[in-house]
């Protein structure tokens, strides 16, 4: 399986980790040997529930006897989707009351983008430095790493940045800003949260110059924070709020969500403003479903935050900085990259999974299902420290 991986499958690093996968339950993934990895990564926060969630599998199950693809997105009335949909709406504060549904989280920031352009009729979109939206064109235009952005350009033009935290910035936002639009907690830089009010202030300083405030939840967001939507953590509720990642319970999702003023702009001038032939497929719908109602009926959120102290007491070591974010969304910043390289890539060795983040080379990241039990994070836990004491050793 391995050879034709990397001779068939296009790859997006030089040296990918390579697992070849047999079944995954719960918290672990299981190899081609029967070898079992306790899962602290969730498919990068995407698989909330764990992996082959009863509810979920079954959702999809019974939606797959219906009816798969039907018809383009917003054409039929589909039961998973408008369920989805009006589950979304119901978990969301006024105005955030109308979802338009497509198949990734980047492709939600494109919608997102182009909503916000509408609405304003302005062309300004305003970014955070070290953001992470997604690699499509208008979601790669947002990041301010030219090294990633160089080899692509042409891209979006009229895209600024301002400093995440940093309120002298919000001198940059005016009458020509269509939207502004930031991580509520911020990803690929490091698990950064937005300090006391922050987002709030960002709100006011955008509806004072009639710009829109866009929200990407796409890591966040369903659950991981301790709130359904991590903006609830910080009293402030966007123009527009992103999700997608854990939204799916392990299935490709996005979606943006609005107010139905707004969403409606996408109807006309021009007709089809956005579209999408797989958005709201009825499988997915039926799994994001099954997902959201396990989450806000279940005690998952509020066991997220106690699950999150467990990590931190478990977690304190010497070569252990830090640790970023909220919730079951954590980053152990270490020492060094060097020291977070090799805790990372041993770590699979004994039979854990961990991963990077983007622009923070000394971050592990930690975000493991909701559903993780805490003997289970103790294990896991308890690894990554032997892992710190052998490295401390041959220091």
């Amino acid at each position: 399986m391995k050879a034709g991986f990397l001779k068939y499958q296009a790859q997006t690093s030089p040296y990918p980790l390579a697992l070849e996968i047999s079944h995954a339950k719960g918290s672990y993934i299981f190899d081609t040997n029967n070898k079992s990895y306790l899962d602290f990564v969730a498919g990068v926060s995407a698989c909330t529930l764990g992996h082959s969630h009863p509810k979920v599998v079954n959702a999809i199950k019974n939606q797959a006897d219906k009816y798969l693809h039907v018809m383009v997105y917003g054409e039929y009335a589909q039961q998973p989707a408008v369920e989805l949909c009006k589950f979304i709406a119901t978990h969301l504060p006024d105005p955030l009351e109308s979802t338009y549904l497509v198949n990734s989280g980047t492709e939600a920031i494109e919608g997102a983008l182009k909503l916000a352009r509408r609405v304003t009729g302005r062309s300004q979109i305003i970014a955070a430095h070290n953001a992470y939206h997604g690699n499509t064109m208008g979601s790669l235009s947002l990041m301010d790493f030219e090294e990633r952005k160089a080899p692509f350009r042409p891209l979006l033009p009229d895209i600024s940045h301002i400093t995440f935290n940093y309120e002298p910035h919000f001198k940059h936002i005016t009458s020509k800003t269509a939207a502004v639009i930031v991580e509520t907690i911020q990803g690929g830089a490091g698990f950064i949260e937005p300090k006391v009010n922050y987002l709030a202030k960002l709100k006011a300083k955008c509806e004072a110059v009639g710009a829109l405030l866009i929200l990407d939840e796409i890591q966040p967001g369903i659950g991981r924070t301790g709130k359904l939507f991590g903006f609830q953590n910080y009293n402030v509720i966007p123009d527009i709020v992103v999700t997608g990642k854990g939204l799916g319970g392990g299935l490709p999702i996005g979606a943006f969500t609005a107010s139905k003023a707004h969403m409606d702009l996408l109807q006309d001038s021009p007709k089809l403003g956005h579209i999408t032939t797989f958005g709201g497929n009825p499988l997915i719908a039926a799994s994001a479903l099954a997902t959201l109602q396990e989450v806000v009926t279940s005690d998952l959120m509020a066991e997220a935050l106690k699950k999150e102290q467990l990590i931190k007491k478990h977690l304190k070591h010497p070569l252990i900085t830090e640790i970023r974010g909220r919730g079951l969304m954590l980053a152990a910043i270490t020492t060094s990259a060097e020291v977070t390289n090799q805790v990372i890539l041993e770590s699979q060795n004994q039979g854990l999974i961990l991963f990077w983040l983007l622009f923070e080379p000394k971050a592990i990241r930690i975000t493991p299902p909701l559903t993780i039990s805490n003997e289970e994070i103790i294990k896991g836990c308890g690894i990554i420290i032997d892992l710190l004491n052998k490295i401390s050793d041959t220091k």
